[in-house]
């Protein structure tokens, strides 16, 4: 069978996937004409002339925000912010730092993961909407331009914490005695915004990082001459992002003894399709020890490195 026809046949199965769960919502889910217009145009009540609308009011009619999930999983409720409009993401964030800051007044022992307040996939020009709108009341906003992250730090938090560096591109070697770090290692220079996007969302929540980047196996020299970054005793976690074949996680599983994260991207050529050739060469690597995210999925993969090491730490008896 030519690959030509492998790939229509797979669209074929997907797409009959698709009709059966089409089917099922039609069945099953309530008319749209029943659902108050207000929530599908994320509109509030009409209001009188000597009435103003309350923030929060305005909030929960677009969204229903899980303030307690760092305490149930381990790291806080992110802010996907394709497909949101500047507004909307301005009040989500402000209520999220408000949220840490009365954590941080009723509680001196949060973690740094607990108070991470991050949007991701914001480019430059929703970022600059975003901020037109004015400042946050609750926290303040720092643009991450190649990762496409806003970060905001609570206005609790200015006062007890230095800033986070998250430009740094080495260990340093007195927080490496206390805490794990993670390497972040991507193929080439266009992997680098889903690589960034998985470094900074590493370093907002308090995890040394070190940056190995445009080391691609078609140079295979570059990936062997950072063994030393890579096999460092500090290491608890490797990410590593590539595009195209999608080959350079399963290099690198068969170097380290520490659990690899693998990120596809969506770089690459004609039949690379949008990233499922190194979805697809992920999932069959031959190195055991390597787990594999969704296409382009930074923040996943960072999310799940976090708690490589939060597993580890609690199991060695460490805070």
């Amino acid at each position: 069978m030519t690959m030509s026809k492998v790939v229509t046949s797979g669209y074929r199965l997907l797409h009959g996937k698709l009709d059966s769960i089409r089917g099922i919502l039609k069945i099953s889910s309530p008319s749209v004409a029943a659902i108050p217009k207000r929530f599908l145009f994320n509109q509030t009540k009409p209001l009188s002339s000597s009435q103003s609308p309350c923030p929060q009011d305005t909030l929960t009619s677009f969204a229903n925000l899980d303030h307690r999930r760092a305490s149930r999983t381990g790291f806080p409720e992110a802010v996907f912010g394709q497909g949101k409009t500047p507004a909307q993401i301005h009040a989500i964030l402000d209520s999220m730092a408000n949220d840490v800051n009365q954590l941080t007044e009723t509680n001196n022992h949060v973690s740094p993961a607990s108070t991470a307040i991050i949007a991701t996939r914001i480019d430059p020009e929703l970022y600059h909407k975003v901020l037109s709108i004015g400042p946050l009341k609750y926290g303040s906003m720092e643009y991450h331009e190649t990762a496409r992250i806003i970060a905001v730090r609570a206005n609790s938090l200015s006062m007890k914490q230095e800033a986070v560096d998250t430009t740094t591109t080495t260990t340093s070697q007195s927080t490496s005695a206390q805490h794990q770090s993670v390497v972040v290692a991507c193929a080439g220079t266009t992997d680098l915004p889903v690589a960034e996007e998985a470094a900074v969302t590493l370093s907002l929540s308090g995890v040394p990082v070190t940056r190995v980047y445009d080391c691609g196996v078609a140079g295979l020299h570059r990936i062997i001459s950072a063994l030393p970054k890579l096999r460092d005793p500090s290491v608890g976690c490797v990410i590593v992002c590539a595009g195209m074949d999608g080959a350079l996680p399963s290099v690198v599983g068969g170097l380290v003894d520490v659990p690899v994260v693998a990120i596809p991207t969506s770089v690459g050529y004609g039949m690379s399709l949008g990233g499922m050739s190194a979805l697809l060469t992920m999932l069959n690597s031959c190195s055991p020890g390597v787990g594999v995210v969704n296409v382009d999925n930074g923040f996943g993969g960072a999310v799940w490195a976090l708690k490589c090491l939060r597993s580890k730490q609690e199991s060695s008896g460490e805070k």
